[in-house]
């Protein structure tokens, strides 16, 4: 026995590139890939906001007060001569921190609730359920006015309340899909083998069940985003002198009529944030989704492929050419033709090659 036959074989993983086909499937949807490039933007001004704002976010100029919009100050000045840019670009900071603090602690809790209420049937998922019932009752900003108001005002208090109500949400995304997966073929196998309830939760249970929490977690940042200005708009949020996108609206809703842009700005970067998480929120549903990313791949392919359906092909016995139906109004066939240029098919032969094919 010679010492190549003696080498024991090695076993080579085939490489996954699920997740690579996942993020070009995401960046290929425009509004996806719009949402993703202002998220990004915003992310920067959040990190590099303070090397990047002209100005301090509470240098006050009082000759400078309620200037226009201009070469000096893009976005003009507030009522104390304050530059509006640069309290936009240092208020990204604060709804992004809120807004992932807030909904990362709502969604460990939610997903802990969840996990344990769906996999184990009985009183547990009574009791816990039941909880995220009387949680889910409350209006969530009235919730969140009532523990703020336990608490007090502040973006640690905001960020605590804005999580405890959205608990519930992600309680409820994660027992339904934890129902869908408990009861499948390779969780059976492993219990079948001795694996204890922690490595069924978290090795096989969590992992199937990602998809819909995940774009949860998208739309929740976006009401995150939106919770926080509100909170800051009526007071119980960010307090000055801290720029906050929601105070700067409460601030500048007093000179409307006389300087629009003191509430205009901050707004619309309220909306353009809210709206991203949204898009790719939308996103992720499609590419996450079984059925909606066949589709899409199907879409993305060649030729041969329209409406994310194959086209019935037929090869001529006498020259060897592959022949295709003729696509008509709204998907259906009006005769054969060909994708090379050998010539066009009669209604004839179109019309005996179906017949064939329905024997």
């Amino acid at each position: 026995m010679s010492a190549v036959d003696a080498t024991p074989p090695v076993r080579v993983r085939p490489r996954r590139r699920g997740g690579w086909t996942a993020l070009r499937l995401l960046l290929s949807s425009p509004p996806a890939a719009f949402a993703a490039v202002v998220l990004l933007g915003v992310v920067a001004l959040a990190l590099l906001g303070e090397r990047i704002a002209p100005t301090g976010a509470n240098e006050v100029s009082v000759e400078d007060r309620l200037l226009p919009p201009g070469p000096g100050h893009w976005f003009g000045t507030d009522d104390l001569g304050r530059d509006v840019l640069s309290r936009v670009v240092l208020g990204a900071r604060v709804s992004l921190q809120v807004g992932a603090v807030a909904v990362g602690f709502s969604l460990v809790c939610g997903v802990l609730v969840g996990l344990f209420a769906g996999f184990h049937d009985g009183w547990l998922d009574t009791v816990l359920m039941r909880l995220m019932d009387v949680l889910f009752a409350f209006p969530a900003m009235l919730l969140a006015i009532a523990v703020i108001a336990v608490l007090g005002p502040g973006t640690t208090n905001a960020m605590i309340a804005i999580g405890v109500t959205y608990t519930p949400v992600f309680a409820r995304v994660t027992r339904s899909a934890v129902l869908g997966v408990r009861e499948s073929v390779y969780v059976r196998a492993s219990r079948s083998i001795g694996a204890s309830d922690l490595r069924l939760l978290f090795r096989h249970v969590l992992p199937n069940a990602a998809p819909p929490i995940i774009v949860q977690t998208s739309v929740s940042l976006a009401f995150a985003v939106l919770a926080e200005a509100a909170l800051s708009f009526v007071g119980l949020g960010t307090q000055p002198p801290a720029p906050s996108w929601g105070r700067m609206l409460s601030e500048g809703r007093g000179y409307v009529d006389l300087a629009w842009w003191i509430a205009v700005f901050p707004g619309l970067a309220i909306v353009l944030l809210v709206l991203s998480f949204n898009l790719l929120g939308d996103g992720l549903r499609d590419v996450l989704d079984p059925q909606q990313r066949s589709a899409l791949q199907a879409g993305k392919r060649g030729p041969g492929r329209r409406r994310g359906k194959s086209w019935t092909s037929w090869r001529c016995g006498t020259c060897g050419s592959r022949w295709r139906p003729r696509a008509g109004p709204r998907g259906s066939s009006t005769g054969w033709t060909t994708p090379w240029p050998r010539g066009r098919p009669s209604r004839w032969w179109g019309s005996r090659a179906r017949a064939r094919a329905s024997r």
